[in-house]
C-alpha cells in the first residue's frame, strides 16, 4: 500500500505577497502547517482530537528543509501534494509538493514529533511515541522495518 497522499487547492492572495509581487517566502511555511493539519483531519485526526484522545500538545517541526524552485505570484493556484515519507518512534516526515500546473514549484520536507508535557510537572514538552493505530491510519506498518543481515 502506497502511502495516502492529501490534495489541496491553495490561491495565492494580495496579501500573500511582497513587493515584488511575488509570494513572500515564509506563506509556504504556513501552507504547510495547515496542509499536514488537513493530511490528519483527512484521517479523522483533527488536532483537537489528537490532544483529547492521545494526551499530546501537537506536533512541532523540529527540522524542516525548502526547495525554491518557481516564484508564485498574485491570483495564481498551487495544488499541494502532502504525505508523510517516513515514520520513527516519536517522529514523522512530512513532504509537501507545490505544484503550478505540472510543474514542481516548492518542496518542503518537516520532521515532526509527537509531543506531550512531560510527567515530571515541569511543563517541559518531550517527545512520545506515535501510537500504532495512528501509524495504520497512514497505511504505515505498525512493525519496524526488518533489519537487514
Amino acid at each position: 500500500m502506497g502511502a495516502l497522499v492529501n490534495k489541496r487547492m491553495i490561491m495565492m492572495e494580495w496579501g500573500d505577497c511582497d513587493p515584488a509581487g511575488i509570494v513572500y517566502f515564509p506563506r509556504y511555511l504556513e501552507y504547510g502547517d495547515s496542509c499536514t493539519h488537513a493530511l490528519f483531519e483527512r484521517v479523522g485526526l483533527p488536532k483537537p482530537r489528537m490532544q483529547e484522545k492521545y494526551g499530546i500538545v501537537g506536533i512541532p517541526i523540529v527540522d524542516v528543509h525548502v526547495r525554491f524552485l518557481l516564484p508564485s505570484s498574485y491570483s495564481e493556484t498551487l495544488s499541494v501534494e502532502s504525505s508523510i515519507t517516513e515514520w520513527g518512534r516519536s517522529s514523522f516526515t512530512v513532504n509537501h509538493r507545490f505544484l503550478r500546473g505540472r510543474e514542481l514549484a516548492v518542496e518542503i520536507s518537516e520532521k515532526r514529533v509527537w509531543s506531550a508535557r512531560a510527567a515530571d510537572g515541569s511543563g517541559r514538552l518531550e517527545s512520545k511515541e506515535v501510537p500504532a493505530e495512528v501509524k495504520e491510519k497512514f497505511g504505515a506498518s505498525a512493525e519496524p522495518p526488518a533489519m537487514k543481515k
